[in-house]
């Protein structure tokens, strides 16, 4: 999260500091893990089931939690990729920054589509991503998954299944990875 938004929010002679480790890469995993058991558990299996990451953030945790899935219940569920840059309420207010293809596998109708996204914080790119869902067929359920959820709502959206609560300052940017995370803030040089 942190590296996308230092590039959509660049300011000259400024740079990302890390001034908190919050998790290392096994408390990541470990987070991955509960959360997978626990979208097996809430959708009674995984049938019907389709994990969509968010570029470029959430797909990463998304092809893990796929991995996840498919060690607990022996099968795979279809994963896909959406980028929201076109979707987002902000269009007229920064550049539109398209960051990677949107793949969906397949008709949505009658699916129980599970967004995954590495940040939660305002909620308007989950509303992008509702919103450009909806283009692919009607789901049956949409669920949220996030890494981080860090407060700061400005629209009454809530994640089903979070890795880590962590309240932060607006200020602040968190960084989510395989690796770890990261809770810093960008400085002049």
């Amino acid at each position: 999260m942190a590296n996308r938004e230092r590039r959509h929010t660049r300011h000259p002679g400024a740079a990302f500091v890390v001034h908190a480790d919050v998790m290392s890469a096994d408390d990541v995993a470990r987070a991955l893990t509960r959360m997978a058991h626990e979208i097996v558990e809430r959708n009674h299996g995984i049938d019907d089931v389709v994990i969509v990451g968010l570029q470029t953030g959430g797909l990463e945790l998304a092809e893990a939690l796929v991995a996840r899935l498919e060690q607990i219940t022996g099968v795979a569920p279809p994963l896909g990729a959406l980028d929201v840059a076109f979707y987002r309420d902000d269009l007229g207010l920064r550049p539109v920054l398209p960051e990677a293809v949107t793949s969906i596998p397949g008709d949505l109708t009658g699916k129980r589509v599970v967004i995954v996204d590495d940040v939660l914080f305002t909620g308007r790119t989950i509303r992008a991503a509702l919103n450009a869902l909806g283009d692919f067929g009607r789901a049956a359920s949409i669920q949220l998954c996030v890494g981080v959820d860090r407060g700061h709502r400005e629209l009454p959206i809530r994640p089903d299944y979070v890795g880590k609560n962590l309240p932060t300052a607006r200020d602040e940017m968190v960084d989510v990875s395989l690796e770890g995370v990261q809770l810093g803030r960008m400085v002049p040089r």
